[in-house]
């Protein structure tokens, strides 16, 4: 099929299908409740045969976006699309209790939890030892966790410290940390003063996607941060994947 400048486009129609209506339907075009464009519609948008149709409108439903009635034809779902503000959650909380994005979270009627799945010295990846400053022998202390809102995986998030700064401290246990190792950090004389994020839409690698369980080809939001201390020292360097059907950002200047 020949794109909007007459060139033929290598992406599959049935893709193409499938994102015209997750856009109106992210969008607000397509209200939840409101029936989609109809086969013949899409067929004289797309060109498409009516099983590519089929499969375009399985991948949505596959995604909770649409949902079929049967003899009267397919409809935008709710979607769950949420609105987060990263830079509102680089502070520990000061009383050592719930993460800043579990408490917004619960503001609007969600609840969030989080799943502790490694502690673990490792050799970390290019990206990591060169944002914290590393030697090329020199091990990092990795924490891996699966973020969940309504019991949904949302964000696998993997933080990188130094080793040298966190051996010895509660944040090199198998274990969750009230407050977070944040507050472990600014206990340590370290406190978060300056952070530069880095966000991208990549397609997950296979550990992203069997965590955050996707349900189709998606990709998602990978956010790269850093975090500085006293006398602009890293201190901590993360990679958090989220879902991508699941997340918007919101950055204020």
């Amino acid at each position: 099929m020949a794109d909007e400048n007459g060139e033929e486009s290598v992406w599959p129609v049935q893709d193409q299908i499938a994102s015209y209506l997750r856009d109106g339907i992210l969008n607000g075009d397509f209200p939840a409740g409101e029936k989609l464009p109809s086969s013949r519609e899409l067929h004289a948008r797309f060109g498409a045969a009516a099983q590519t149709i089929r499969n375009a409108i399985a991948i949505l439903e596959k995604e909770g976006l649409a949902y079929t009635r049967r003899g009267a034809g397919v409809y935008a779902r709710q979607h769950r699309q949420r609105t987060m503000a990263p830079a509102s959650y680089k502070n520990p909380p000061t009383d050592g209790g719930k993460y800043q994005w579990i408490t917004a979270a619960e503001q609007k009627g969600l609840s969030g939890k989080s799943e502790l799945l490694a502690v673990e010295e490792v050799a970390p990846p290019a990206a990591i030892r060169e944002a914290l400053d590393l030697a090329m022998d020199e091990k990092a202390l990795l924490r891996r966790q699966v973020l969940y809102l309504d019991d949904q995986p949302c964000e696998l998030v993997e933080v990188y410290f130094p080793l040298s700064l966190v051996q010895g401290t509660p944040i090199a246990d198998h274990r969750k940390i009230r407050g977070g190792a944040g507050r472990v950090l600014l206990e340590a004389g370290y406190p978060p003063l300056r952070c530069v994020d880095k966000v991208a839409a990549r397609w997950p690698t296979p550990e992203q996607a069997k965590a955050l369980q996707m349900p189709t080809k998606l990709p998602v939001l990978r956010q790269f941060r850093v975090t500085y201390s006293v006398n602009d020292r890293p201190i901590q360097a993360e990679i958090m994947a989220k879902a991508g059907h699941f997340y918007e950002l919101q950055y204020e200047f």
